[in-house]
């Protein structure tokens, strides 16, 4: 986490560093079947609340949207109910323009 205290990770760091850690994707339905970072978990940001006990209450969650903003307001409201919770810099967005692979439909693999 940096300095600010914001619970964010850059996407090369996330990009290289994560494998078999717990992601969450916040974003719509839609959006989620549209493509996808291989193996992230989808719960919309606007369910978060109502289904926190479906997330690993040990090690790190990352959290993904988009672009950035969604996850961070999903990172910090899972810090505050006493996750450890990373939000991804950047996105889907950014894991797409890196070439890296994206699955599509409603399936995590």
């Amino acid at each position: 986490m940096p300095a600010t205290g914001i619970p964010e990770i850059g996407f090369e760091e996330f990009a290289t560093t994560w494998s078999e850690e717990f992601l969450l994707d916040v974003r719509e339905v839609a959006e989620y079947t549209g493509g996808h970072v291989p193996g992230a978990v989808l719960i919309p940001l606007g369910e978060l609340a109502g289904r926190l006990g479906e997330l690993p209450r040990q090690g790190t969650v990352y959290v993904i949207c988009a672009s950035g903003n969604r996850s961070l307001h999903a990172a910090r409201a899972l810090k505050a109910a006493g996750l450890t919770a990373l939000s991804v810099a950047g996105g889907t967005a950014a894991w797409v323009r890196s070439g890296r692979p994206v699955s599509t439909g409603m399936q995590a693999a």
